[in-house]
């Protein structure tokens, strides 16, 4: 992964605007947090193959953390805090941001085929 060029990530963005496309979005500090704090709360979301249509894709950020949103019919899907990204293939764009240790701490990805497992 590289860091984020804002401008060729909104390009791949916009190629997946009005198809239908699979989603993976996670977010953790899981055992990260607690390791370093008995107080700290886990936390974490996932969902993957969620299949969605978008209308709208925009990247914002300051250079160091972005966030990336996708406007649907009825709701919005965003993930923040991203930092790095890569293509795979012809079909998938991979977003994610790591912590000052290069652990993951959140990912959005987007594909025209299912993720596999």
């Amino acid at each position: 992964m590289k860091p984020i060029e804002m401008e060729a990530v909104q390009q791949h963005l916009e190629r997946f605007i009005d198809k239908e496309v699979y989603v993976h979005l996670e977010t953790t500090n899981g055992a990260y947090a607690s390791h370093v704090n008995s107080e700290a709360y886990n936390v974490g979301a996932y969902i993957r193959n969620a299949k969605v249509k978008f209308s709208q894709a925009r990247i914002v950020g300051d250079g160091k953390s972005y966030r990336a949103g996708l406007k649907m019919e009825f709701g919005w899907i965003y993930a923040e805090g991203l930092s790095d990204w890569t293509i795979h293939g012809d079909n998938q764009l991979l977003l994610a941001g790591h912590d000052r240790e290069g652990r993951l701490m959140v990912s959005l990805q987007l594909s025209e085929a299912p993720f596999r497992y």
